[in-house]
């Protein structure tokens, strides 16, 4: 498999909802949760949207590094392609980027697979900020900062690794 090629559906360099700050936003395609009332469900088919080298996504940071806060990965699941965003995370990494990554996986799903998966360690090593949990149509909240539904949390990817738990982001940091 290359690791270099990624499956995508979009990209926005301007997006202010994924996260605190302006940021490069860049939707994987490809979701296993199917979550109903999903605001992508164009980005479930993991055959549709359109293959991206990361080297292109990389060489797009950094035209748009002065204009950005940080840089998101949405989906679809990114964490179903992690080998590749795995390359390219550190690629944000080096242009001193905050990483802001989307999963309808909880932290504690994801911290397990990452015991079975080094690519999946490496992206909540340097994320910053995980959204986390299926949306949930039932619990659908439009006051929410950065999610769609109640369910979902915000959590501090730094602070989780070092004890093993999901911390919830305070609003600090950035």
């Amino acid at each position: 498999m290359n690791y270099t090629v990624l499956r995508l559906a979009g990209m926005y360099t301007d997006s202010i909802v994924d996260g605190p700050g302006v940021r490069l936003s860049i939707y994987v395609q490809g979701c296993p949760h199917c979550c109903p009332g999903c605001h992508n469900p164009e980005t479930h088919d993991p055959l549709g949207g359109f293959e991206a080298e990361t080297e292109d996504l990389a060489a797009l940071i950094r035209k748009h590094r002065e204009g950005i806060d940080g840089v998101t990965i949405s989906g679809g699941e990114p964490f179903d392609q992690p080998a590749s965003l795995a390359a390219l995370a550190g690629m944000v990494l080096e242009e001193e980027l905050n990483l802001v990554l989307y999963s309808g996986y909880i932290f504690e799903e994801l911290l397990a697979k990452s015991s079975l998966d080094q690519n999946i360690r490496r992206l909540l090593e340097v994320g910053w900020l995980l959204v986390d949990g299926p949306y949930r149509q039932e619990e659908r909240d439009l006051n929410l900062a950065y999610r769609g539904s109640k369910n979902q949390r915000l959590i501090d990817l730094k602070a989780s690794l070092d004890r093993l738990e999901a911390v919830e982001w305070t609003g600090n940091g950035w």
